[in-house]
């Protein structure tokens, strides 16, 4: 059973730093492909980073590069997502996701599982 809970809804001022997790409280994801989406109000669904079962660096979009990283710890269950240097673009509701055979891109229709969403303010 896969269950993805985020954590991290918060406020912040452009330029500030923000870490969300997502943690399966329904036991592992060791196996799976993590990712981060993010949306808008009358934006597409956008893919923001991806992590591979071992570790890797499967994606990240362009606007982010350089300021976000994700990273997990599969003993604790948990993906995180750290960004910094936030910009008041950067506002959406985040989605943890998770791919279980399949293809760990940044395409929302591979992720099978999908946490209920925490909300990321920036403001100037």
């Amino acid at each position: 059973q896969v269950q993805l809970v985020e954590t991290g809804r918060a406020s912040v001022q452009a330029g500030g730093s923000l870490r969300l997790s997502c943690a399966n409280s329904g036991g592992t994801i060791s196996t799976f492909c993590m990712g981060w989406f993010r949306q808008a109000p009358g934006n597409e669904r956008e893919g923001v980073a991806g992590i591979f079962s071992g570790g890797g660096v499967a994606y990240y979009a362009d606007s982010v590069k350089g300021r976000f990283t994700i990273s997990r710890d599969n003993a604790k269950n948990t993906v995180y997502l750290q960004m910094n240097s936030l910009k008041p673009e950067d506002t959406a509701m985040y989605y943890c996701a998770a791919a279980v055979w399949r293809p760990c891109s940044s395409d929302h229709q591979n992720y099978n599982y999908w946490g209920q969403g925490t909300q990321v303010t920036v403001s100037s």
